[in-house]
């Protein structure tokens, strides 16, 4: 007697078009999650161009298993929402610039490969960050890097990759000013003078930036720092403590882990989130815990180790 085999599962795949490798031919991808048992159901794609694909995967998800996205960090923050709403876990084929959120999550940066993993591994509840009413993944930040998000631009994104992020970094430096802000946490109100104030709910961001040398995206608690430097030059100094996640250990850089902290600015500052200006200040920000289920490989069985580049001087 023959048993039928079970029947595959169905996968809403959209691909942002517009991330740095979203022109990636997609037949290997389509054969390998087949093979694996996952039939691929792409909307139109006229719809797959839009930038927000919330209102897309609502509108297709009705009758599959899980969403797939091949795309950046942006990609991701723009689907959070809707990953949220429909309740079914989330494959990612990494297709961006820096993918920091695959990275976190130990994902192969190898789109065929990350293919293959959705089809064996099993789901991970993952941590989302929520500030003002927007979810991110990553980092949120106001300061130097909401400078550098609006700064860096799509076109150098594709054209220079990772290296991009160096290039607009080097030149906002002589331009960074120190600001005021004030910080309301764990009962406590603290105002410092800041280059930069960041809200990690993940590892890493910024295409080769740790938030924290023990931040995991699912460890239920948000790991802030404030870079409270007197020059631009320090920020140089302090890179490689950047890239390993240990700026904290810093004289002039305040650093904690908390689940809900408020941000305040004399003037209205704006807020990067994954690479995205979301909002702006006053900023209130919580970590929301297993509020997505994410393809990957489980915390124990994840790479420590940040995406390498070298800064232009």
């Amino acid at each position: 007697m023959t048993v039928p085999s079970a029947l595959p599962r169905r996968a809403l795949m959209m691909v942002n078009p517009r991330a740095r490798n979203g022109d990636l031919p997609l037949d290997a991808i389509r054969d390998s999650l087949r093979t694996g048992g996952i039939e691929p159901v792409e909307p139109p794609a006229g719809e797959s161009a839009q930038t927000d694909c919330s209102t897309v995967i609502t509108r297709h998800a009705r009758g599959c298993d899980l969403i797939i996205l091949g795309g950046g960090d942006g990609t991701l923050n723009a689907a959070a929402p809707a990953v949220i709403e429909t309740g079914l876990p989330l494959g990612i084929l990494p297709l961006g610039t820096a993918n920091d959120l695959a990275r976190s999550l130990g994902l192969p940066l190898d789109p065929l490969t990350a293919a293959q993993m959705i089809t064996t591994a099993e789901p991970q509840a993952v941590d989302l960050g929520w500030v003002n009413g927007h979810y991110y993944f990553n980092v949120a930040s106001i300061g130097f890097s909401a400078d550098l998000a609006s700064e860096l631009t799509a076109d150098a994104k594709k054209k220079w990759g990772t290296l991009g992020y160096a290039i607009a970094a080097f030149r906002l430096l002589r331009r960074a000013r120190p600001f005021s802000i004030t910080i309301e946490h764990d009962g406590m109100v603290e105002r410092v003078t800041t280059i930069q104030a960041s809200v990690g709910n993940g590892r890493h961001y910024g295409g080769g930036m740790t938030v924290s040398e023990n931040a995991t995206v699912d460890d239920g608690k948000l790991d802030f720092y404030s870079l409270e430097v007197a020059h631009w030059w320090r920020l140089v100094a302090l890179l490689p403590a950047l890239r390993r996640g240990t700026h904290g250990q810093a004289a002039d850089v305040r650093a904690f882990s908390t689940t809900e902290i408020v941000l305040k600015s004399k003037k209205p500052r704006p807020v990067n989130t994954d690479g995205e200006l979301a909002t702006h200040t006053p900023a209130h920000f919580k970590v929301v815990p297993k509020a997505v289920r994410i393809f990957a490989p489980p915390r124990d069985e994840r790479p420590a180790t940040a995406v390498r580049f070298r800064m232009p001087f």
